[in-house]
């Protein structure tokens, strides 16, 4: 059983891409919903932001592409733990063109890359949790056992679990890290359902924060120099009683980040980048 990794949390990179117009009206999405495309570009601007200038990333922009209505959501087409990166082939049928550029750019940081070229294998991000001991795999819409099998053979060092995914979209729909240890988990029975399996699964005893709401549950955690722990997660304005919660962990730096319009077309905050930690060259 792998220990915590060294330097969970820590990341040196994040890439993103930008929102094509067609995200609008032709994005996959669970509700037929209007999305304001005018307002998605300010959150997303302002997300991309707090990772440049409030916490020092490099960040790696690609442009949009108006034929790939959902491609803002980037962290469906890679999977990255360490130096390894897996080209993941998305459930979707529409989205699977969104690897290639992924692809190009996690090449371009020297990572070494691992595509999932078996056709009877899907995998969407969003459904991988990786915990820095081990990753669970949300069996989805999305994700299928031979996906989390090429999963498991990609990343040798860590214990790889699936987990069923009975509503929402992906396994981080109603899940995130929310440090070492702590697992952050909607209060719904499908959620506490999921992470009762996880738990039984795993020989670590995680530490769990529920929020009333599941979207609310998903945050993205970083551990970074200068910094310590850093949470970015729902706003009041978006979930009232899951923001609170938040407000319990006193030695976290939290920043509150808006996700009002990419939720619409079922985008979560961890959706919308891949984060990397590259060692410096020495």
């Amino acid at each position: 059983m792998a220990g915590l990794m060294a330097g969970f949390g820590h990341y040196t990179h994040a890439v993103v891409r930008g929102i094509p117009a067609s995200l609008a009206k032709e994005a996959l999405r669970s509700n037929p919903v209007e999305v304001d495309l005018a307002a998605a570009h300010r959150e997303h601007e302002s997300y991309v932001e707090v990772l440049k200038t409030k916490l020092g990333l490099e960040v790696v922009e690609l442009p949009a592409d108006e034929s790939l209505p959902d491609c803002v959501f980037v962290e469906d087409a890679a999977v990255v733990c360490g130096d390894t990166a897996l080209i993941t082939r998305p459930g979707a049928e529409s989205r699977r063109r969104e690897a290639e550029v992924m692809k190009g750019a996690l090449k371009d940081l020297n990572l070494n890359i691992v595509e999932m070229t078996d056709e009877n294998a899907t995998l969407d991000g969003g459904d991988v949790l990786f915990t820095g001991r081990e990753f669970f795999v949300g069996l989805s819409k999305r994700t299928n056992q031979r996906g989390a099998e090429i999963l498991a053979d990609a990343f040798k060092d860590y214990a790889v679990s699936t987990v069923p995914v009975l509503e929402g979209l992906h396994l981080k729909s109603f899940c995130s890290m929310g440090g070492p240890g702590l697992i952050v988990i909607g209060s719904s029975e499908p959620a506490q359902k999921a992470l009762k399996i996880m738990q039984q699964m795993s020989d670590h005893r995680y530490d769990k924060l529920t929020v009333p709401d599941d979207l609310a549950a998903n945050c993205i955690y970083m551990n970074l120099p200068n910094k310590g722990h850093v949470l970015l997660h729902c706003t009041v304005e978006e979930y009232p009683e899951s923001a609170k919660v938040f407000e319990k962990l006193k030695d976290h730096m939290l920043i509150p980040v808006s996700n009002m319009e990419k939720v619409k077309v079922d985008g979560a905050l961890t959706c919308c980048s891949v984060l990397i930690n590259k060692k410096a060259n020495i």
